[in-house]
Parts: structure tokens; C-alpha cells; sequence
């Protein structure tokens, strides 16, 4: 039945696979740097009154937000509108999946009546969100899993998609059009022939010190994953960061803010810790290895 689809066994064959994460987490490799076990107590990370990234969490003591520049990418991610506090995630079919464990806030954005924004899709579409509002729209492609590419700037001059099995083209069928409805439909298509295995062989690996807001952690293939980094904050004095993660899930889901099972005392922050070589996420492992970049 639908209502236990977060716990059928054949979601192992889907591309947002849980994967066991009960099995996969141990928190005895865990290292939690004293500058933030001392000052979890006297900052409130939780202001439930905030309506964005920003101003809903804010940083354990001593650490401050990383700048990014007005148009940047960062700060589009930072400053995406939350639904009110104590928001349930719903599925495209208007299922809701429990927030014990998983996520403490969901992003206000429309997701769509059909099975298609999943985890890839997910970072895919905040991506090309920033992009559009932007009006930059030649910066706007992802490529099939078949490895065709699809440009949206091809696509608002009138070119629609063919495919059929495996073989894919571009079909003049209409006037140019720019409005949101198209493009959303652009997406759409993008989210039925793009995925995980996809995304991750067009971004380029970026070494987990480096990690900026915009950056992916990915495990590309089927079963695969995806989460985005989207907001960041940092020590002055030790040099420590931490950061905020968001994904999507299967079925198609609201976009959702993770909590840190790990450490629930500066979630929903993480530490970036140059000796781990695990990322423990609520639904998924990754390797540091994994982390990229549009």
C-alpha cells in the first residue's frame, strides 16, 4: 500500500535507496571538536519564527555565517523560503513522511503531481531555479542518462524532446517560450531521463576541505543519492566549518533540511572534519570522496 512506501523492500531497486543507514552509521568514529561541545548550551540554533535557511538556524557559538555575494548561488540556497516550523514532508501524492530522525524543516517549493522529483532531481532543480530567476539561461543544460544533452535555452526557442527506446533528438514544435510553465515542464523532463548516475558524471570532484554552499555529495548510480550543501558557517579563531544539508527522497518528496543524528546538539549543522571519511545523512552514507561541484 502507499502508505508504507518508506519501508518496502523494493526500494532497493530505486535511485534514492535507503540502503540500511541504521547499519551503515557508527557514531564511535565520530569527533566532535571541543570548541563546539562547549558552546552547543549557550547559543539557540532553533528560531522558529524565521522563514528562510538563514534566519531559522543559527550557528553554534563563535562560528559566523561564510560570506556570499548577492547573486551568488550560496545565497540564493540560504535564503530559500522554509514552510512554518513544524512542517510534515509530503509526497507528490500528498502522503506524509514522518520528521523523527530525518529533517527539521522543509523548503517552501512545488514539487508537482507526478513521481519525478526525487534526490538528484532535487539539487538538479534548485540549480536551474537559481539559474532562471537569474535570467541565465544558457547556463541551464543536464544531460540524459543516455548522455544526450539538453539545453534549456534550446528548449525555450520551441524545440521539444523525442525519445524512443534509447535514441533521443530535438523536435521544432512550437513558438519560443520563456514563462515559468515551460520551463517547469522542462524540468519535468529533465527529472524522467536525468538522475544520480547522470548528475554525477557532469560535475567535477572537489576535494571535501574545499567544500563550498552549492556543493553535492553524490553517489552516482542505481541504487544512488544526492544531498546539497546549503548554508555554511565558520570559526574565526580555530578555522572550523560547519555546514547545512537538504535532499529530496523517492517518491518524489518536499525538499527537506537533515538533521545531524550524529550530533543533535549543533544539528542541523554539520562538521566539516578534514579525518572523516564518512558522512553519515539520516537515509544515506557518503563517502568524502563524493562531494562536487556545478
Amino acid at each position: 500500500m502507499k502508505t508504507i512506501l518508506f519501508i518496502l523492500p523494493i526500494l532497493i531497486f530505486l535511485s534514492c535507496n535507503t540502503a540500511s543507514t541504521q547499519e551503515q552509521q557508527s557514531t564511535d568514529s565520530i569527533i566532535i571538536s571541543d570548541d563546539i561541545a562547549d558552546s552547543y548550551q549557550e547559543i539557540e540554533i532553533l528560531n522558529v519564527d524565521g522563514n528562510t535557511v538563514e534566519t531559522r538556524f543559527n550557528p553554534p557559538k563563535g562560528y559566523q555565517r561564510i560570506e556570499t555575494q548577492a547573486q551568488s548561488f550560496g545565497y540564493y540556497l540560504r535564503n530559500l523560503k522554509l514552510k512554518p516550523n513544524g512542517s510534515i514532508v509530503k509526497t507528490y501524492d500528498g502522503y506524509e513522511k514522518p520528521a523523527e530522525a530525518v529533517y527539521c524543516a522543509v523548503i517552501d517549493m512545488d514539487i508537482g503531481k507526478r513521481d519525478l522529483q526525487q534526490c538528484a532531481d532535487a539539487v538538479m532543480r534548485l540549480r536551474a531555479e537559481y539559474l532562471y530567476n537569474m535570467q541565465e539561461y544558457n547556463q541551464i543544460h543536464f544531460n540524459f542518462t543516455n548522455g544526450f544533452r539538453v539545453d534549456y535555452e534550446k528548449w525555450m526557442k520551441g524545440n521539444h524532446i523525442a525519445v524512443n527506446g534509447n535514441r533521443t533528438n530535438w523536435v521544432h514544435s512550437s513558438q519560443a517560450d520563456t514563462s515559468y510553465k515551460s520551463f517547469r515542464k522542462y524540468m519535468d523532463w529533465i527529472f524522467m531521463y536525468a538522475g544520480s548516475l547522470s548528475l554525477s558524471r557532469e560535475l567535477n570532484a572537489i576535494d571535501f576541505n574545499d567544500m563550498q554552499i552549492g556543493d553535492v555529495l553524490i553517489h552516482g548510480g542505481s541504487p544512488g543519492h544526492a544531498v546539497i550543501v546549503i548554508d555554511m558557517a565558520e570559526n574565526k579563531e580555530t578555522g572550523k566549518k560547519i555546514y547545512i544539508l537538504a535532499q529530496s527522497y523517492m517518491p518524489a518528496q518536499d525538499i527537506q533540511v537533515l538533521v545531524n543524528n550524529n550530533n543533535n546538539d549543533i544539528s542541523p549543522w554539520y562538521e566539516l572534519n578534514s579525518n572523516d571519511e564518512n558522512i553519515y545523512t539520516p537515509e544515506w552514507q557518503f563517502y568524502t570522496s563524493e562531494l562536487m561541484r556545478f
